[in-house]
């Protein structure tokens, strides 16, 4: 697409994607050797991690360009790293799908109230966050701020299925930044507030708790728990993580094939009815903006996509070295067994004309290396144990960061409706998977 005579200048990113690639390297370094840091909110208590750090710092990079001279950051080269950040997620849905095969034998053994309370987890956040957001005047980014509490692989899902670039793709963002900041605190108000009515049974709670977020279940399982006897206490803890362990693995193909569905479906048919104008509605000037620039950054061919899988896999080996002091050459093995999943993903939804999404053939290729059912999967549980699941996460969260300026605008109209509805679409998932565990408990 050639730019009009009165736009600015496009430069084209694939000359200066070294740029994205040196400022990629310094903040995943500093956002590491930063590290965690935990402080007390109220009855709970908020971590703010290495990805954090690393989104704070891509984003404020974007947001001054125009102070930078020739080290700016610019619109297309934020493009860039959203086009690259798409790929590079699948490096982290191997990893988790390297976890999952190897803890399907505990999954099974789980029993079905833990099962079916998944759908509790997905549809509450649609039932309850969906029709607020559509009220609050929030249109297509609703999809994606409510079809799922907005962890790693809802990103995944997102940017496959529309890309990070598109008004779902922002709403999914926004509902990560507002969860990862602000969710523990107020999961752990919540769920200590309906535990206190003494309506559902502790071990119900406790699966209600596994929202799929490891900071959010703590501090939802640590409020139940504090209001129980120390015997019921265990079994809050026990029953959470394995909701959670269930959520995180199995809850990726509900958000794929049921939820995001349901999502998209109910949007359709309430925002006619419903659906509101306000200051913080996107307009079909700030799509036609955001597709203009997209289409001038072309998606990433296959050579493209490797490159961003082979750069996310030595960002990852760097920040395991970091934070977790495994020299390099120990993290080489897991990474390639990684890329190697990615890679077989990838080729397998291509033959299949995309009809099933990478992010599902990627997870099932990383679980069978793990799962009982691969003669060597003793050993590959040991090669990738090498690494920690956190720091495949901090990788992608830099190239988030990085790309994330270009949507601030959007941000800012989203304003507190965001963070309304993502405390929304948290009470549903608690109050939906709560209710159904009830049910079958």
């Amino acid at each position: 697409m050639q730019a009009s005579a009165t736009a600015t200048p496009v430069i084209q990113p694939g000359l200066q994607t070294w740029k994205l690639y040196v400022y990629a390297v310094l903040i995943l370094v500093v956002a590491e050797l930063i590290g965690s840091v935990a402080f007390k909110m109220g009855p709970g208590k908020v971590v703010l991690l290495p990805m954090v750090w690393a989104l704070i710092m891509g984003a404020v990079i974007g947001s001054v360009q125009s102070k930078m001279g020739p080290l700016a950051l610019t619109r297309p080269l934020q493009f860039r790293a959203a086009a690259i950040l798409q790929p590079a997620l699948l490096l982290f849905v191997a990893k988790l799908g390297l976890m999952v095969g190897s803890s399907l034998p505990k999954i099974i053994g789980a029993g079905w109230a833990l099962v079916f309370q998944e759908f509790g987890h997905f549809v509450g956040t649609i039932v309850i966050g969906l029709p607020l957001a559509l009220l609050l005047g929030i249109k297509r980014e609703a999809i994606g701020a409510t079809f799922s509490v907005g962890r790693e692989p809802s990103l995944a899902i997102i940017g496959e299925r529309y890309g990070m670039n598109s008004p779902e793709g922002r709403g999914v963002l926004a509902e990560y930044i507002t969860g990862t900041l602000f969710g523990a605190v107020f999961i752990a108000i919540f769920a200590g507030f309906i535990t206190s009515l003494n309506i559902f049974h502790p071990v119900a709670l406790a699966m209600g708790a596994g929202v799929g977020s490891g900071s959010m279940m703590a501090a939802a399982a640590g409020a139940i728990a504090a209001q129980q006897t120390p015997e019921m206490a265990k079994d809050v803890a026990t029953f959470a993580a394995a909701s959670n362990l269930i959520t995180t693995t199995i809850g990726t193909y509900f958000t794929l094939f049921i939820s995001l569905p349901l999502a998209v479906w109910g949007y359709r048919v309430l925002e006619p009815i419903i659906g509101r104008t306000t200051s913080s509605s996107s307009t079909a000037a700030d799509d036609k903006l955001h597709e203009q620039t997209h289409t001038e950054v072309a998606d990433l061919n296959l050579a493209g996509r490797v490159g961003a899988w082979v750069f996310a896999g030595v960002l990852t080996i760097i920040a395991n070295w970091i934070a977790y002091k495994v020299a390099p050459l120990e993290s080489v093995g897991c990474i390639v067994i990684m890329i190697g999943a990615v890679l077989v993903g990838d080729l397998l939804c291509n033959l299949t004309g995309r009809k099933i999404p990478a992010v599902c053939w990627v997870t099932l290729a990383a679980m069978f290396l793990t799962s009982p059912a691969c003669p060597w999967a003793d050993a590959i549980v040991a090669i990738t144990g090498k690494i920690n699941f956190l720091a495949v996460i901090t990788p992608m969260l830099t190239f988030a960061g990085l790309s994330i300026a270009k949507d601030i605008p959007a941000f800012r109209k989203l304003g507190w409706r965001i963070v309304l509805v993502s405390f929304a679409a948290n009470a549903g998932t608690f109050i939906g998977a709560t209710l159904i565990a009830e049910f079958f408990h």
